[in-house]
């Protein structure tokens, strides 16, 4: 079993700071692709960026300069760090994490429950 909890979220004036946090525990699965999505209210989920198990890295065009993405592959966390922020990137913000079994047979996802990032104009 996946479980994923994540943390960092806040509220924050215009061109502020905030990082985000999510921690798997994934039992005997094999983590892949570790990422970020992000949902406004009224508008779809969008994925802000992502990371694969060799660090490359992929952003949405609206966060690139100013969000950075990480992962520590020996305690199954990523991170967001998200600097300039503005008032367009409210929303609530979710963990999601691709893993597979050990002989690489199926892929799984799974979602984290969500954090709110408000940022104030």
């Amino acid at each position: 079993q996946v479980q994923l909890v994540e943390s960092g979220g806040g509220l924050v004036q215009a061109g502020g700071s905030l990082r985000l946090s999510c921690a798997a525990s994934v039992s005997t699965f094999i983590i892949t692709v570790m990422g970020w999505y992000r949902q406004a209210p009224g508008k779809q989920r969008e994925l802000v960026a992502s990371i694969d198990s060799g660090g490359r890295t992929n952003y949405v065009d609206s966060v690139k300069g100013r969000f950075t993405i990480s992962r520590d592959n020996v305690g199954n966390i990523v991170y967001l760090q998200m600097n300039s922020l503005k008032p367009e990137d409210t929303a609530v913000y979710y963990c999601k994490v691709d893993v597979v079994d050990q002989l690489r047979r199926y892929r799984y996802a799974y979602w984290g429950k969500g954090t709110q990032v408000t940022v104030s104009s």
